[in-house]
C-alpha cells in the first residue's frame, strides 16, 4: 500500500497483514490507516497478494476507512508514473487525484438512475451496490460471485478475486463486449437508438485491447499492455502505433491496413514524451488506401460524393445518409469525419485541433465525445475555467442527454463535488469534465482525454509536485493506449511538437474555409495607417480603432476592447520629466484607483497624497499604464450613450447581448456576444509582447487568437484592429490566421536555444546551503548542462538543470534520488524540484 509520508526516501509501496475481519472491506483501492513509525497515518491499499517478499515481521493494517474504492487503478499507474515524470512522490500526486473523503456523501441511498450532471449530481450508490455505467442495472441482476467482488462498468463485468492487484494483471478478463455499438450499461447519446446487437464472446484471458481489436476489426494494436509482464512499480508503457502515419496513430476510414508498428517505451516508470527518439519500431506488411482514404486525407473528396460521410468499416455513405453529416460540425475539417469514424471504432487517433474563428468549440468537444460514447469507451475533458467548464457542460447536455456526464468543479463545494467524484469512480457515467483536477478524473475503459486551450497558465498545477495537464492527459493516453486531443484558436510549442514527431495529426480548416470564417483584421503600425494617420504610432487609440468602433456600433454590433492590464491607473509617473512614481516608504510603485482617488503604493498600500518627483520636484503625475476602468472612461465620454461594460477580476460577465455597446475586458475575462462582435480591438499590445518571459509572444498570439475569434466573419462585418507593428511576426499569423506557422517558428527558435520543449529542464530552487547540498547529493549525468545559480525570491538561489529529451527520465529519477537522501539526513532545509517550469526568466 502507498502511505501519505511526505519523505522521497519513503516513495514506495508497504507490505501490510489484512486481519480476516477486514478481508472483504480491504480491496485494491480503499482508503486504510496504518502504523508507520509508531504514527496512525493514511494510505491507500494498492495490491493484494497471498505473500510478501519481506523477510521480517509485518504488521497488520490498522483501519479500513471506507469500503468504498476511490482509486481506480488505471489511476493509479498514472499517478505512479505522474510522480516519476516530475521527479516526485507518488503521495503528492494521489492526493491530487483523489478528493478529501466525505462520510455522510458516501453513506447516501443511490438512486435506481444515474443523473450526476453539474447541474443536479445524483446520490452515489452504497459500497456494494451493483452500479453501472448508466446506473441502469435492474434490481436483482447478480452482479457478483462468491467470494469475489464485482464491478460493472462499459458494459463489461470485472470479476475481481479478493487477492487482485490493482493493476489488473492475473484479474479474470471482462466476458461481454458490445462490438461497435455502445456497451451495456452506458447511456446512448441524444438522439441514438440502441439497435439489438449480439454480444461478442472473448476468451476470458484477452485483455481491454485485444477485445477492442477484435471488435473493431481495426489493424492497429492499441496496446501490448501487460504482454511485457512489467511490474507495477516501474509502469513501462507499451503502446502500438501506425508508421502509415508518420509514427502517429491514423484516423482514416477503417478500411486502411494499416501497418502495425510496436513502441516499447519508457525508462523505469517515466513514459518519456511522444518525442522519444529511443523507439523502436517493428513493421509489417499492409495494403495501400484506397481512393476514398487517399481523398480524406487530402482533404478532398471522391468524384461524385461531395456530401459524403465515413460510414462503418470504412466505406463512404452518400446523400442519403446526410443526416449523420448534419449531426456534427467536424465536416468542415477535412480529417474532421475521418476522426470522428476512428474514436467510434475505438481507436487511439491523436489529434491537434485549430478551431476555426467563431467556432461553437464546445459542441465540437462534446459531439467527440459522444462517438466515443457509441464506441463503448469513456472520456475525460480538462478546460482552464470555470466559464469554459459551464459551457462545455451544457453542450455535453445538448449531445449527450441528462444525466450522462459529471463536472468536477472546486466552486460545487466539497459534499457535491465528492458526489460527482463518486459517479466517475463508481463508473456511472461515461464522460467526466472539468478543471485541471479532472486530468486525473476516474472513467471506464478511457478511450478519448481532450485539453481545450493548453496554453493558458491555469492548467499548470501549483502544488508539488507541479504537472501540467496537458502532459498528463498526453501521458495517460499513452498509457491506456486511447485517443487524445489537444485542442484550441492558438497551438503551443508543445502541440507542434506532437505533430512534427508524428505522435499526433493536425485537424485544421483549409485556407478558403478559413477566408471565409476569419474577421478581417488590420494593423496599426504599418505603412498606409502611418500615411493617414501619423500619430497612430503614439496614439493608445489610432484612428482605425475609432472607425472600426464607430462602424460597428452603428450597425448595431457590440464592440469589444481587449486591455492587458486591470484596475484604473495601475502605474503613474511625473508629468514633467517622466521618472517613474515610487513610494516614499518603500520604493514600491504608486497608482490611482480612480479618478477622485490619491495615489497609493501597491506594495505597502499607504497613500501618498503629497507625493513630489525626486528629480524635479513636480507634483503632477501622468499616466504610464492604462487600465481596463479607465479606458472604459474615457471610451464611455467619446463615445456618448453607448452602454459601457467591463469584465474582469472584479467581475466577469459570461456574455453579452448582440446590440450595440463598447464591452472592455482583460485578457481571459472576454464574455461571448450574441452573433458575435462587430469589431475587436487589442490595445496596449506592448505589455505583452515586452514581458520577460519565454513563452512571452507565446502567450500574447493566444491572447489574441482567443479575443478575435469572438468576433463575426469578415464577409458579416467583423472585424479586428491590432495597435502593433504589423511586421512582428505574432502580428504576421494573426493577420493570416496562421497558428501552426507561428508554433512551428517558435519550437524552432526553441529548439535553436535549446528551450523546452526541445529540450528538457529542471530548476531547483532553495537557499545557497540546501543547493550546496543538494548539488553534492546529486550523481547528474555527465551531460547536464548546469546553468547559475541565479537570485530567486525571499533570499534563496535558483539553478537549471537542462538536458536532451531521451535524457529525461534519467535526469528526473537523479533528481528524486538526491531528494531522497536529503530526506534519509533530515535535512531542514527545503529545496523545491520543478520539471520543465512555466517561468524560466
Amino acid at each position: 500500500m502507498s502511505v501519505e509520508v511526505p519523505l522521497a526516501h519513503l516513495d514506495r509501496p508497504f507490505d501490510y497483514l489484512v486481519a480476516a475481519a477486514d478481508d472483504e472491506a480491504a480491496q485494491p483501492g480503499v482508503r486504510v490507516k496504518v502504523r508507520f513509525a509508531g504514527q496512525l497515518v493514511n494510505g491507500f491499499l494498492l495490491e493484494r497478494a497471498e505473500s510478501s517478499p519481506h523477510g521480517g515481521r509485518l504488521a497488520y493494517l490498522d483501519k479500513v476507512v471506507s469500503p468504498e474504492r476511490v482509486l481506480d487503478p488505471e489511476v493509479a499507474r498514472l499517478a505512479r508514473a505522474v510522480a516519476d515524470r516530475y521527479a516526485g512522490n507518488l503521495s503528492d500526486v494521489l492526493r491530487l487525484a483523489v478528493p478529501p473523503r466525505h462520510a455522510r456523501v458516501e453513506s447516501q441511498p443511490s438512486p435506481t438512475t444515474a443523473t450526476a450532471g453539474p447541474a443536479s449530481a445524483a446520490g452515489p450508490a452504497s459500497p456494494g451496490d451493483p452500479v453501472s455505467a448508466g446506473g441502469l442495472v435492474p434490481a436483482g441482476d447478480p452482479v457478483s460471485a462468491e467470494g469475489a467482488a464485482s464491478v460493472e462498468g462499459a458494459g463489461e463485468r470485472l470479476v475481481v478475486p479478493a487477492s487482485g492487484s490493482l493493476d489488473g494483471a492475473g484479474d479474470a478478463a471482462a466476458v461481454r463486449a458490445s462490438g461497435g455499438r455502445p456497451r451495456a450499461g452506458f447511456p446512448m447519446p441524444a438522439g441514438e437508438t440502441d439497435a439489438a446487437t449480439p454480444a461478442t464472446e472473448h476468451p476470458a484471458g484477452q485483455d481491454a485491447s485485444e477485445r477492442r481489436s477484435a471488435d473493431s476489426q481495426a489493424d492497429v494494436v492499441d496496446s501490448v499492455g501487460e504482454a511485457a509482464a512489467v511490474p507495477a512499480s516501474t509502469a513501462a508503457v507499451g503502446s502500438v502505433e501506425s508508421r502509415a502515419d508518420a509514427g502517429g496513430t491514423s484516423f482514416l476510414p477503417g478500411s486502411v491496413a494499416d501497418v502495425a508498428a510496436v513502441r516499447l517505451v519508457g525508462q523505469e516508470g517515466v513514459p518519456p514524451g511522444p518525442a522519444d527518439s529511443r523507439a523502436h519500431e517493428v513493421p509489417a506488411v499492409t495494403a495501400g488506401p484506397g481512393p476514398a482514404e487517399e481523398a480524406v486525407a487530402s482533404g478532398s473528396r471522391p468524384p461524385g460524393s461531395a456530401a459524403a460521410v465515413p460510414g462503418a468499416a470504412g466505406q463512404t455513405t452518400g446523400a442519403g445518409d446526410a443526416g449523420v453529416a448534419a449531426r456534427h460540425g467536424w465536416g468542415v475539417y477535412p480529417a474532421g469525419d475521418a476522426y470522428l469514424h476512428a474514436l467510434e471504432q475505438g481507436r487511439a487517433a491523436r489529434a491537434v485541433w485549430s478551431a476555426l474563428p467563431g467556432e461553437d468549440w464546445p459542441a465540437r468537444i462534446a459531439e467527440a465525445a459522444g462517438a466515443t460514447v457509441r464506441g463503448g469507451r469513456g472520456v475525460v475533458i480538462v478546460v482552464a475555467d470555470a466559464r469554459d467548464l459551464d459551457r462545455l457542460d451544457r453542450a455535453l447536455t445538448t449531445v449527450l442527454g441528462a444525466g450522462r456526464h459529471v463536472a468536477l468543479n472546486a466552486a460545487a463545494g466539497p459534499a457535491e463535488r465528492y458526489r460527482r467524484f463518486l459517479a466517475a469512480v463508481r463508473h456511472r457515467v461515461p464522460v467526466v469534465v472539468g478543471t485541471r483536477a479532472a486530468m486525473f478524473a476516474p472513467v471506464a475503459d478511457i478511450g478519448l482525454v481532450v485539453i481545450w486551450d493548453d496554453g493558458d497558465d491555469l492548467h499548470a498545477e501549483p502544488r508539488a509536485p507541479y504537472p501540467h495537464a496537458r502532459d498528463v492527459l498526453l501521458t495517460r493516453a499513452q498509457l491506456a493506449g486511447c485517443a487524445a486531443l489537444v485542442a484550441g484558436f492558438a497551438r503551443t510549442g508543445e502541440a507542434q511538437l506532437l505533430l512534427e514527431t508524428g505522435w499526433a495529426k493536425e485537424i485544421a480548416a483549409s485556407r478558403q474555409t478559413l477566408r471565409s470564417r476569419s474577421p478581417a483584421i488590420a494593423p496599426t503600425g504599418d505603412d498606409p495607417q502611418l500615411a493617414r494617420d501619423p500619430g497612430a504610432v503614439t496614439a493608445r487609440l489610432p484612428s482605425l480603432c475609432w472607425q472600426a468602433a464607430r462602424g460597428a456600433l452603428q450597425a448595431g454590433a457590440p464592440v469589444l476592447v481587449q486591455v492587458p492590464r486591470r484596475g484604473y491607473l495601475p502605474s503613474t509617473a511625473c508629468a514633467e520629466c517622466r521618472t517613474p512614481a515610487r513610494c516614499p516608504h518603500c520604493s514600491g510603485p504608486l497608482g490611482l484607483t480612480g479618478a477622485r482617488d490619491v495615489p497609493s503604493c501597491h506594495w505597502c498600500g499607504r497613500a501618498a497624497a503629497d507625493y513630489a518627483c525626486p528629480a524635479c520636484g513636480g507634483r503632477r503625475l501622468r499616466a504610464s499604464v492604462t487600465g481596463a476602468r479607465r479606458t472604459a472612461e474615457e471610451l464611455g465620454r467619446a463615445f456618448p450613450g453607448v452602454p459601457v461594460r467591463t469584465s474582469g477580476r472584479d467581475g466577469i460577465l459570461d456574455s453579452v447581448p448582440g446590440e450595440a455597446a463598447l464591452v472592455v475586458a482583460t485578457p481571459g475575462a472576454e464574455p461571448v456576444a450574441e452573433g458575435g462582435y462587430g469589431a475587436v480591438l487589442l490595445l496596449d499590445t506592448w505589455a505583452l509582447l515586452s514581458r520577460a518571459d519565454l513563452r512571452a509572444a507565446e502567450e500574447t498570439m493566444r491572447r489574441w487568437l482567443s479575443a478575435a475569434a469572438l468576433a463575426r466573419p469578415g464577409p458579416a462585418g467583423g472585424r479586428v484592429v491590432v495597435v502593433a507593428d504589423g511586421s512582428l511576426a505574432p502580428v504576421q499569423a494573426l493577420l493570416r490566421w496562421d497558428p501552426g506557422w507561428f508554433a512551428a517558428r517558435e519550437l524552432a527558435e526553441r529548439r535553436e536555444l535549446g528551450f523546452p520543449p526541445a529540450a528538457r529542464m529542471a530548476s531547483v530552487t532553495g537557499t545557497a546551503e540546501a543547493m550546496a547540498e543538494f548539488l553534492d547529493a546529486a550523481r547528474l549525468p555527465d551531460d547536464v548542462e548546469l546553468l547559475g545559480p541565479v537570485p530567486a525570491q525571499e533570499g534563496q538561489e535558483r539553478m537549471l538543470l537542462r538536458v536532451s529529451r531521451g535524457r529525461a527520465a534519467e535526469l528526473a529519477r537523479t533528481l528524486h534520488q538526491a531528494a531522497a537522501v536529503r530526506s534519509v539526513k533530515k535535512s531542514a532545509l527545503p529545496v523545491r524540484i520543478q520539471i520543465d517550469p512555466a517561468e524560466l526568466l
